[in-house]
């Protein structure tokens, strides 16, 4: 029997967890259980630094494909940008780690899935920039395109970075995801959360199916 495709996924830094006594290392329930019911094995992945690209690299070269998943704010600074008050849950280590793993991921075709935050932190590695407060109305459920969706962000994609390009919006123009031009590795970025109801709603399991499919591809890079 074919083992399942590792895929790793940055881990969250949670100030407690009941099960533990200390600050925790942690992944949602429901986006490591959409992995697996698509055929993956998650894989949580300690953020640290230094978050060099030829450090990261090394450390997740043995994977089979990356989840970016969402999470609190990606810091300002990153895009150029100045902070807005409402800015929460920041945390430079993270967002260093982060910017790391997408740029290694696409560099090395990596088969990358970005999701929320996932997709801002692509977003930014490109050299695009954030909408740094978006109206309370994304962080509920709402309509991009022909699909109904589960979309909790504060920030969101403001300027396209080099090579991507919006492919869907909700209605109020807010981009919810998007492609990468010319690359030849496998990449899906969308700003709503598709592990929310990806149990019941076939089209939502379908991006974490994507992932492991080409995650079953043999290595190129």
């Amino acid at each position: 029997m074919a083992r399942r495709p590792l895929i790793v996924i940055p881990a969250r830094f949670s100030a407690s967890a009941s099960a533990l006594r200390f600050r925790a290392d942690v992944n949602a329930y429901k986006l490591m259980e959409s992995v697996f019911e698509a055929g993956g094995e998650p894989i949580t992945l300690h953020p640290t630094l230094p978050a060099d690209d030829d450090e990261v690299r090394k450390r997740i070269n043995f994977a089979d494909g990356v989840l970016l998943p969402g999470g609190g704010d990606l810091a300002a600074h990153w895009a150029g940008q100045e902070a807005h008050d409402s800015q929460y849950d920041v945390d430079e280590v993270q967002d260093a780690f982060d910017l790391a793993v997408a740029r290694v991921a696409l560099e090395d075709r990596m088969p990358l899935l970005a999701i929320c935050r996932g997709l801002q932190v692509v977003n930014v590695a490109r050299g695009g920039d954030l909408i740094q407060d978006l109206p309370d109305a994304h962080r509920s459920v709402h309509v991009v395109g022909d699909l109904t969706v589960s979309c909790y962000h504060h920030q969101g994609v403001g300027r396209p970075g080099k090579g991507l390009r919006a492919i869907a919006y909700a209605k109020d123009g807010t981009i919810e995801e998007l492609a990468l031009d010319e690359h030849e590795g496998w990449f899906r970025g969308v700003q709503w959360h598709p592990e929310d109801t990806a149990d019941t709603d076939p089209a939502q399991a379908a991006l974490f199916e994507g992932l492991i499919r080409a995650a079953r591809s043999p290595r190129s890079w």
